[in-house]
Protein backbone atom coordinates (compact mmCIF):
# COMPACT_ATOMS: atom_id res chain seq x y z
CA UNK A 1 0.00 0.00 0.00
CA UNK A 2 3.06 2.39 0.67
CA UNK A 3 3.84 2.11 -3.26
CA UNK A 4 -0.08 2.56 -4.74
CA UNK A 5 -0.28 4.58 -7.47
CA UNK A 6 -2.67 8.02 -7.77
CA UNK A 7 -3.16 9.53 -4.66
CA UNK A 8 -3.40 8.13 -1.30
CA UNK A 9 -6.43 8.52 0.19
CA UNK A 10 -8.56 6.42 2.81
CA UNK A 11 -10.84 4.94 0.51
CA UNK A 12 -7.81 3.94 -1.99
CA UNK A 13 -6.12 2.51 1.22
CA UNK A 14 -9.27 0.72 2.04
CA UNK A 15 -9.27 -0.88 -1.65
CA UNK A 16 -5.65 -1.81 -1.66
CA UNK A 17 -6.13 -3.55 1.56
CA UNK A 18 -6.61 -7.53 2.21
CA UNK A 19 -9.46 -8.64 4.67
CA UNK A 20 -10.10 -6.61 7.47
CA UNK A 21 -8.68 -3.40 5.78
CA UNK A 22 -12.25 -1.51 5.39
CA UNK A 23 -12.84 1.68 4.97
CA UNK A 24 -14.08 2.37 8.45
CA UNK A 25 -11.36 0.13 9.61
CA UNK A 26 -8.33 2.90 8.13
CA UNK A 27 -10.40 5.36 9.37
CA UNK A 28 -10.36 4.21 12.99
CA UNK A 29 -6.38 3.77 12.74
CA UNK A 30 -5.66 7.09 11.22
CA UNK A 31 -8.04 9.12 14.12
CA UNK A 32 -6.34 6.68 17.19
CA UNK A 33 -3.49 8.61 19.41
CA UNK A 34 -0.30 7.08 18.99
CA UNK A 35 2.44 7.64 22.28
CA UNK A 36 5.33 8.03 19.86
CA UNK A 37 7.90 8.84 22.83
CA UNK A 38 6.89 5.21 23.47
CA UNK A 39 6.90 3.87 20.26
CA UNK A 40 10.81 5.51 19.16
CA UNK A 41 12.21 3.89 23.00
CA UNK A 42 10.60 0.36 22.52
CA UNK A 43 12.36 0.81 18.91
CA UNK A 44 15.68 1.84 20.45
CA UNK A 45 15.57 -0.53 23.06
CA UNK A 46 15.14 -3.64 21.17
CA UNK A 47 16.93 -2.81 17.79
CA UNK A 48 19.72 0.05 18.53
CA UNK A 49 20.38 0.08 21.99
CA UNK A 50 23.84 -1.59 22.99
CA UNK A 51 24.92 -1.95 26.69
CA UNK A 52 28.56 -0.67 26.27
CA UNK A 53 28.61 2.21 23.96
CA UNK A 54 27.75 6.26 24.92
CA UNK A 55 24.83 8.19 23.14
CA UNK A 56 24.69 11.92 22.61
CA UNK A 57 20.54 13.64 21.83
CA UNK A 58 22.07 16.18 19.46
CA UNK A 59 19.15 18.88 17.42
CA UNK A 60 19.41 21.08 14.92
CA UNK A 61 16.93 23.88 13.29
CA UNK A 62 16.06 24.48 10.28
CA UNK A 63 14.61 27.21 8.31
CA UNK A 64 12.47 26.67 4.67
CA UNK A 65 11.11 29.90 3.35
CA UNK A 66 7.24 29.99 2.39
CA UNK A 67 5.22 32.59 0.87
CA UNK A 68 1.49 32.81 1.46
CA UNK A 69 -0.51 33.17 4.31
CA UNK A 70 -2.36 30.29 4.40
CA UNK A 71 0.80 27.86 5.46
CA UNK A 72 0.25 26.61 8.78
CA UNK A 73 2.75 27.63 11.78
CA UNK A 74 4.36 30.42 8.98
CA UNK A 75 6.12 33.31 10.98
CA UNK A 76 9.41 35.04 10.52
CA UNK A 77 12.40 33.09 11.75
CA UNK A 78 16.28 34.27 11.36
CA UNK A 79 17.92 32.33 8.21
CA UNK A 80 21.40 32.33 8.56
CA UNK A 81 21.71 31.92 4.89
CA UNK A 82 20.02 35.05 4.21
CA UNK A 83 21.52 36.47 7.64
CA UNK A 84 18.07 38.06 8.28
CA UNK A 85 14.53 37.11 9.44
CA UNK A 86 12.39 36.00 6.80
CA UNK A 87 8.39 34.28 6.04
CA UNK A 88 9.71 30.98 6.93
CA UNK A 89 8.31 27.57 8.85
CA UNK A 90 11.29 26.32 11.49
CA UNK A 91 11.84 22.55 11.99
CA UNK A 92 13.99 20.86 14.76
CA UNK A 93 14.74 17.80 14.05
CA UNK A 94 16.70 14.87 16.98
CA UNK A 95 19.61 12.42 16.30
CA UNK A 96 20.59 9.87 18.59
CA UNK A 97 24.56 9.75 17.49
CA UNK A 98 26.23 6.17 18.96
CA UNK A 99 29.86 8.11 19.83
CA UNK A 100 31.78 5.19 19.34
CA UNK A 101 30.30 3.74 16.48
CA UNK A 102 29.64 6.97 14.75
CA UNK A 103 26.15 5.85 13.25
CA UNK A 104 23.08 7.69 13.89
CA UNK A 105 19.20 7.38 13.66
CA UNK A 106 17.09 10.23 12.81
CA UNK A 107 13.66 11.16 14.54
Amino acid sequence: MLVMPGDITQRGLSRWADKGGSYRTIHRFFHSEIDWLQVNWLFFCNHLHSAPDAYLLVGDETVLKKAGKQTFGIDRFFSSLADKTVPSVAFFGLSLVNVFSRKYTRN
